[in-house]
């Protein structure tokens, strides 16, 4: 068997991005692609030749007509896979991506009378870098807006109903793996959905940003030409009127530091949700969840009793694998060699693996949450096995009323022994406490000793809203 014997397909892709789990991450395709790439370069070049046209200096390119501008638009708006592939069969001659898309231009708009007389202020003054830096910001924000910030906004949002839904349901906590005292099951689904709220917000306030300023981002070639032309300004307007942030100060490349961040930002909320995954495993493990089954599905080869977890296994690995390439994009493109090296440029077209791993991930997480049951009768036979974790508030009682040794008194009681109801109950009627504090006590179990709990996964929607309540750059098309 050799490779030649072999066509690209879902079966032959290198990728399982591209192959098994095709369906699940092709919202991705139009941005993250090399298809999404070249469409995004061909926006760049023709908006700013059209910027060029609304320059008084410029002569040379005089103001368009509405129909020239209609025209322009129209590349932009009916670009297909079929122009995509144009564009490749250009580069296949002149072995360079950026040039071939201006050459894609200048064919598609030599018939136009108007455009036809302006080619050559394709690309004027651009560095290859100019058009790159800005198609790979145009490729992200539309990504995290289309993509990836809505299916994180559901992920909130179950997670959220999880904690209203079983805010009342008492949960026995485990700190050091070890029995603690009691909380609600909703409250500790609250905790995540708070979290990863927070990260969420955080990555929508990153600026996005851009620059055009030439060769080593002087504008030196821009200056020679028109040297009246307050270029930084038209840079400056260009880049925001792609809805991005400008950067005014940089060498060739746009020093990608935003990337750094943004990714940064996402391998934290990648990291709460691995969180998430393997809690939600272990309380699936001890019983404390049911898995809903599906007819046909098959959980283990040789043990047809098994129902497994895999929904947030799978999470878990591809929340690794995509963190580990978004953990190398966020080290290693903020360096670049003096005024710029070509290393960035191949590891900007793995942009798509990270946030495809993540996608899959968190839609894992999702098809796992909508299979759980709460086995409520686990949880509470737990409860009733640890009566122990009425230790802190029997001695934090004794404290306030100034019975010596609460701490060891408790530890003699407790520690390393069996505790039951009964062996409490005759601990606190011995004590001496006012008569309604000892019957507070008395009436304390371990389903009863939660706190807040209830409460704090019950307003869980308003800790939510505040944490997202903060403004976020607005969201707009940069195709009209």
């Amino acid at each position: 068997m050799s490779g030649n014997e072999f066509e690209l397909s879902s079966l032959t892709a290198l990728s399982p991005l591209d192959g098994r789990y095709w369906s699940k991450v092709k919202d991705l395709a139009p941005y993250m692609s090399e298809y999404g790439l070249i469409y995004f370069r061909v926006l760049v070049e023709i908006k700013w030749l059209l910027k060029l046209s609304q320059i008084p200096q410029v002569a040379e390119v005089p103001s368009f007509s509405e129909e020239a501008q209609s025209y322009l638009q129209g590349v932009i708006d009916d670009f297909s896979m079929n122009d995509a592939l144009e564009i490749k069969n250009i580069e296949r001659v002149t072995n360079h991506d950026v040039k071939a898309v201006e050459y894609f231009l200048k064919q598609k708009c030599q018939s136009h009378p108007e455009i036809a007389e302006v080619l050559e202020f394709f690309h004027f003054a651009c560095t290859s870098e100019d058009i790159n830096n800005l198609a790979h910001a145009l490729m992200l924000k539309e990504a995290m807006h289309t993509a990836i910030f809505p299916v994180m906004d559901e992920l909130i949002e179950a997670i959220c109903n999880m904690a209203k839904d079983h805010a009342h349901i008492p949960m026995l906590s485990r700190t050091h793996g070890q029995p603690a005292s009691p909380t609600t099951l909703g409250k500790e689904m609250a905790v995540f959905a708070v979290r990863l709220s927070r990260e969420r917000r955080d990555m929508s306030q990153i600026e996005l940003m851009g620059k055009l300023a030439g060769a080593v981002g002087n504008y030196n070639a821009h200056l020679v030409a028109y040297p009246d032309v307050k270029w930084p300004q038209i840079a400056e307007d260009f880049v925001k009127s792609l809805g991005l942030s400008f950067n005014p100060y940089v060498t060739q490349i746009e020093t990608h530091d935003y990337m750094a961040k943004l990714f940064h930002a996402i391998i934290q909320f990648n990291n709460i949700l691995i969180d998430f995954d393997r809690d939600v495993w272990s309380y699936i493990s001890l019983g404390y969840f049911k898995q809903t089954t599906k007819a046909g599905e098959i959980g283990s080869s040789t043990m047809p009793h098994k129902v497994n977890p895999i929904d947030f296994e799978n999470s878990e690995g591809n929340l690794g694998v995509a963190n580990g390439g978004l953990s190398h994009l966020s080290i290693k493109l903020p360096i670049s060699r003096w005024q710029r090296d070509l290393t960035d440029s191949t590891v900007l077209r793995n942009m798509g693996v990270g946030l495809g791993h993540s996608i899959l991930a968190y839609t894992s997480t999702l098809q796992g949450i909508t299979k759980l049951q709460v086995n409520e009768a686990c949880l509470s036979e737990d409860l009733n096995q640890s009566w122990e974790v009425l230790a802190e508030p029997i001695q934090t009682v004794m404290r306030r009323y100034g019975v010596p040794e609460p701490y060891e008194k408790l530890k003699e009681l407790t520690r390393g022994r069996a505790v039951t109801k009964e062996s409490i109950t005759q601990f606190i009627e011995g004590l001496e406490l006012p008569k309604e504090a000892k019957s507070n006590l008395l009436k304390l179990t371990p389903h009863t000793y939660v706190g807040a709990a209830v409460e704090l996964a019950r307003t869980v929607d308003v800790a939510v809203n505040l944490v997202n309540k903060t403004k976020v750059f607005e969201i707009h098309s940069v195709k009209s």
